[in-house]
């Protein structure tokens, strides 16, 4: 399994910073940020407390790339794993995939959609889909996201809309309990 680390996602973090210095400030006053500075990041196991840099650094038209790659990679602790961060996550990422002047707004729709999919419940009764991606019960993030999209579901409804492909399009909605 191909994992990210805390000190590795935090020298990405360093390494972005001095790539795009800029993106610190891109966000400044954007709304859709309002409250990401007070969340205690790094108590979330694996989390860099840095994520704030990172979605301030989506609104940089310079920086947008990188900053999503880096918050991907922050976030998603592997290729079948989230981050205990992610429920919080969420409703940043909503607000700015629902801006249009966000530079990566369809990238931010896109791992919306990866969210939706990592969220998914894990049937009990299949042994190698649990040996692959754990218990429900040992992964309380799954549910936690499912309550923030459902939470969330009149904005994800319009999100959903936005995607191009129906099955993502579901996807969305099916995270929301709108289907």
């Amino acid at each position: 399994m191909c994992s990210t680390d805390l000190a590795a996602k935090e020298t990405a973090i360093t390494r972005f910073l001095q790539d795009y210095p800029q993106a610190v400030e891109a966000g400044r006053g954007h709304p859709a940020l309002c409250g990401c500075e007070d969340v205690r990041w790094s108590e979330f196991p694996e989390c860099p407390a840095a994520i704030p840099v990172l979605l301030h650094g989506l609104l940089d038209q310079a920086a947008a790339p990188e900053a999503k790659r880096v918050l991907t990679n922050s976030i998603l602790n592997s290729v079948r794993e989230m981050n205990l961060a992610v429920p919080a996550v969420l409703p940043f990422l909503f607000r700015l995939a629902g801006d249009p002047r966000v530079p990566v707004q369809s990238g931010l729709l896109g791992l919306l959609v990866s969210i939706a999919g990592f969220s998914e419940p894990i049937d009990g009764s299949n042994e190698a889909m649990v040996r692959w991606f754990g218990s429900d019960s040992d992964h309380p993030e799954r549910e936690q996201c499912r309550a923030v999209f459902t939470e969330h579901a009149s904005v994800v409804a319009m999100l959903a809309e936005e995607l191009p492909r129906p099955d993502d399009r579901a996807k969305l909605r099916q995270a929301a309990g709108l289907v």
